[in-house]
């Protein structure tokens, strides 16, 4: 039996409490975190990490960002892109502002700055719901990137209307600008990718992530047995904004260096972090890891056999993206709601008994 659980037993209520109970489980993700953090930096180059692993580690941010509003909380977001360009642009004032100053403490500045404009858009959720709501935060993308491309404050008055990372180090490593090593910047954003997965699943497990999914049931039946709505979708849109917004400026000053708001924080990235947890499954923090990966590795394989090996012209490449791409969404609607999360759970549930049929 490859998933063995039998003899298994807690004895305390920590131990039946803790994030991975089963004792294989536990083991797998020891394994899969050594191996992140011990040897994949030492075997990647340039190209793995700018074309597989960085926007893998970026986009599971946001894509935990959006499934606790969405998979959890149950409030429809469309703004993500949005959000994401607050956190760039407050980590791009904020590393002109203060050079000295460390790159942690900018993210997670910026991530606090992204949670307070999260609340200020979230109050519409205390009146509307549903697609009235999707509405709302749609019009608050397009009033963020209109905002942060006709206020030239925001992007220093430059005369391009694009922002530029400076060069920052933490303890001495250089992790913006175009002389970083791959190694540095890998590990810089697996740490925060790590530090935002830890506490996703924590906060999900604990009071408030079951005030947000009560929220998410029946948002009448909740208020009745005491759930303060005001509290859990204000605090819903706070943290799921905080971590889009940590993303963001990873986008910009790590990953990419500089950025236009209207071509890279636009719709297309709000639906793209939308379809991330839609297939990899809504309510779920192994579902944004594995939607990320999916979305991400994709375009990589189909331009390697289709480009590559097939011949094929690469616009027609990129079409087939999409085609495949949204028949997954109608197919995962459809037939698996809870996406590749859920499957996963259904291999595992095979696993415990195999070789055996039943």
């Amino acid at each position: 039996m490859l998933y063995r659980e039998a003899g298994d037993f807690s004895t305390t209520y920590p131990e039946d409490s803790q994030t991975f109970p089963i004792r294989f489980d536990r083991y797998r993700y020891y394994a899969v975190l050594f191996i992140a953090v011990c040897i994949i930096p030492f075997v990647i180059n340039d190209y793995w990490v700018n074309s597989i692993f960085m926007p893998f580690l970026i986009y599971s941010i946001a894509a935990i960002g959006l499934n606790i509003l969405v998979g959890y909380c149950g409030q429809v977001s469309l703004g993500t892109g949005g959000f994401m360009a607050v956190g760039a642009y407050a980590c791009y004032n904020l590393m002109t502002g203060f050079p000295d100053v460390s790159m942690f403490v900018h993210l997670i500045l910026a991530g606090i700055i992204t949670a307070g404009v999260g609340v200020l858009f979230g109050l519409p959720s205390l009146r509307i719901k549903g697609f009235y709501l999707a509405v709302a935060t749609l019009a608050a993308q397009f009033f963020l990137v209109w905002m942060f491309n006709k206020v030239s404050w925001f992007y220093n008055y430059s005369a391009s209307g694009q922002i530029n990372a400076p060069e920052r180090d933490t303890f001495g490593i250089l992790i913006t600008g175009p002389n970083t090593e791959a190694w540095a910047t890998y590990l810089f954003c697996l740490i925060f990718t790590i530090a935002s997965a830890v506490i996703a699943r924590n906060l999900t497990r604990g009071a408030m992530g079951r005030q947000w999914m009560a929220i998410r049931d029946m948002d009448i039946a909740a208020e009745i047995i005491g759930v303060n709505p005001l509290k859990a979708k204000l605090t819903a849109f706070a943290v799921s904004s905080f971590f889009v917004g940590i993303s963001g400026a990873l986008f910009f000053a790590v990953y990419l260096g500089a950025v236009e708001v209207g071509e890279v924080f636009g719709i297309q990235k709000s639906f793209l972090v939308l379809f991330m947890i839609i297939i990899g499954g809504l309510g779920s923090i192994f579902g944004c890891f594995a939607g990320a990966a999916f979305l991400v590795l994709l375009p990589v394989v189909l331009k390697i056999i289709g480009a590559d090996m097939l011949g094929w012209p690469t616009d027609i490449v990129a079409h087939l993206n999409l085609v495949i791409v949204g028949g997954l969404i109608v197919i995962f609607l459809i037939a698996e709601p809870h996406g590749l999360a859920q499957l996963w759970r259904l291999m595992k549930e095979k696993l415990r008994l195999w070789p055996f049929p039943h």
